[in-house]
């Protein structure tokens, strides 16, 4: 039997750190879950910024985060939202905030550093608002793998399980992570809304027999419901929210369990 398995990345393979600013108040919000947070509202959403985070530290503070954008061509993606919004309306919202500077993205990052020690990797982000036409938040994600990710991707590989990651972060970071878990990087998916996702899990049970789906979040539930076995993890926050528990087939605590899983069912 042709077995698929599809991981998300953050919270799924990796323990993750995120730091939110209010930009009006300068609140800082810490362990924030994005995707619960931007599903609050019909039409915010998570822009992923296509950028090195080390390029943002020499930026001047007071340069809008809309003409550090401009001026040097740096590409954002939607990466989660409620509702649809494309590509063109979120640049828009960004060109179009006069508030949100550098010194907001160099402070989620240094809150990000303050906390997470031995990060892998680092990500920065916009939380958009298209109602009020601004960026109400930006946010910082620093990631480290979960000590058993490389067994379960070495094992499953062992196993001849085809093994992918559809994540929303970019591909500047997912590549890291594919190169820590010798992952070919054409297994990997970047930029992956739940849509998308979805669409990922579809196409791979054209070419294997079950696929499982593995995530942590509300933006994994549409592949899980496209997925053979949808299982989410809650190694990250230790709680199983309701709704979200209830969309899944499995509930883990550890990436691990993976094995277990496949061994005894597959």
């Amino acid at each position: 039997m042709k077995i698929a398995v599809v991981f998300d990345s953050a919270g799924t393979l990796l323990r993750m750190y995120r730091v939110a600013k209010n930009i009006k108040t300068g609140e800082y919000l810490h362990e924030l879950v994005s995707t619960e947070f931007v599903g609050k509202k019909p039409y915010c959403a998570i822009l992923v910024m296509q950028v090195d985070s080390n390029k943002l530290v020499n930026c001047p503070p007071n340069m809008l985060i809309s003409d550090f954008i401009r001026k040097y061509n740096i590409d954002i993606e939607v990466g989660c939202s409620r509702a649809l919004i494309d590509k063109a309306t979120a640049e828009a919202v960004v060109g179009n905030d006069t508030t949100s500077t550098m010194k907001d993205l160099q402070d989620v990052m240094a809150a990000v550093k303050s906390k997470c020690k031995d990060i892998f990797y680092m990500g920065v982000g916009l939380i958009i608002d298209v109602e009020t036409n601004s960026i109400p938040y930006v946010i910082c994600t620093g990631g480290k793998v979960y000590s058993n990710t490389p067994l379960v991707i070495r094992t499953l590989t062992e196993k001849n399980v085809g093994i992918y990651i559809a994540s929303g972060d970019s591909m500047r970071n997912l590549s890291a992570l594919a190169m820590n878990v010798c992952l070919p990087l054409q297994c990997v998916f970047e930029i992956a809304t739940p849509k998308k996702k979805e669409e990922i899990v579809k196409s791979l049970k054209q070419q294997y027999d079950k696929v499982i789906m593995v995530g942590d979040g509300i933006n994994d539930v549409l592949a899980m419901r496209a997925a053979d076995l949808g299982v989410l993890s809650i190694q990250q926050t230790g709680k199983c929210p309701t709704g979200l528990c209830e969309e899944a087939d499995m509930v883990i605590r550890d990436i691990k369990e993976i094995i277990g899983i496949i061994e005894k069912y597959f």
